[in-house]
């Protein structure tokens, strides 16, 4: 990308989207095109089509998407598949329509089935059964991938994918209800704390392992892609290292300073037994993560206890 490029952040005001705009701010890169969903709701056709041919976009970073937690996921199945399947599929056909340079598409790693072998490599997908809980969030961010490599086979666009493992950082969602798993506990152990409370509940048996980013290195990694990678595969975006459910807990435990007791509720669901990206072919293409996991944590934490875990 050039510095003068016309770039639009799908999304740019989430955790995601906020994390890209900052690093390419921080890099010189200001003619950014950004849209909150009252300006501009993704889902609806025609809206995205008279955005594009107004704004003349030559990048674009596609990172919005209706995102949730295991509850949320579960919950809401309808809304995750319709709305991220009508998101995805008007922003990448309108950057094909007006000849956008090269545009990167950001799914998840819920795409993998839900026993596939560890650590998970790119050929994995579709081999076997998604995960029930989050099966049509997964299933439309499949159909991205899809879209994208198939734009390209017929029609030649520069359309590239990639897969975050589990994101945290700045502009996360600590609402226990729908949150992911780090910002809830985080929030779980500070409120605890505050309130002299004897011990937090965490869900499930706490032996699931995952992987966790901070947003800031997924946003290294995606301005890495879009000017390096011209390859047709999607690729895996991790730290190809990852924690037990309960390890976790133990760690943010001691950065909150909560010194009361862990109650695991097996009533809850645990989700997918483990969930590590193999990272080799992105490590390969020249990018690494960079912040340590207790670093990132400690960062975050500084930062949401100060603003009463309300986004900034």
């Amino acid at each position: 990308m050039n510095k003068d490029s016309k770039i639009f952040i799908a999304g740019h005001r989430g955790m995601v989207g906020s994390a890209i705009v900052r690093k390419l701010k921080k890099e010189g890169y200001e003619n950014l095109a950004l849209r909150t969903s009252a300006e501009l709701d993704l889902r609806d056709q025609k809206a995205v089509q008279r955005f594009f041919e107004t704004e003349n976009i030559d990048y674009v970073f596609l990172a919005a998407a209706k995102v949730g937690g295991i509850n949320a996921n579960n919950i809401y199945r309808a809304e995750f598949l319709y709305d991220n399947l009508m998101i995805e599929a008007n922003i990448i056909h309108q950057a094909y329509l007006n000849k956008v340079e090269k545009l990167l598409f950001l799914g998840s790693s819920c795409i993998y089935p839900k026993m596939a072998p560890q650590p998970l490599k790119e050929e994995y997908l579709l081999t076997d059964k998604l995960e029930y809980t989050n099966e049509p969030y997964a299933i439309a961010k499949i159909a991205g991938i899809k879209l994208c490599e198939n734009y390209r086979k017929q029609y030649g666009c520069n359309f590239i994918a990639a897969m975050p493992t589990n994101l945290y950082g700045p502009n996360d969602n600590y609402d226990l209800q729908n949150s992911h798993v780090l910002p809830a506990l985080l929030r779980k152990f500070h409120e605890a704390k505050v309130e002299g409370a004897a011990q937090v509940e965490v869900w499930g048996s706490g032996t699931p392992k995952r992987e966790f980013l901070h947003v800031d290195d997924l946003a290294e990694a995606c301005l890495h892609l879009i000017n390096n990678y011209e390859g047709e595969e999607w690729l895996n975006i991790g730290t190809g290292e990852d924690i037990s459910i309960k390890d976790l807990a133990l760690l943010i435990k001691d950065i909150v300073g909560f010194n009361g007791e862990l109650r695991f509720d097996r009533s809850k669901p645990d989700g997918t037994p483990r969930k590590l990206l193999d990272v080799s072919k992105i490590n390969r293409s020249g990018w690494k993560h960079r912040i340590d996991l207790k670093e990132g944590i400690e960062a975050v934490y500084n930062e949401v206890k100060e603003n009463q875990f309300v986004k900034a």
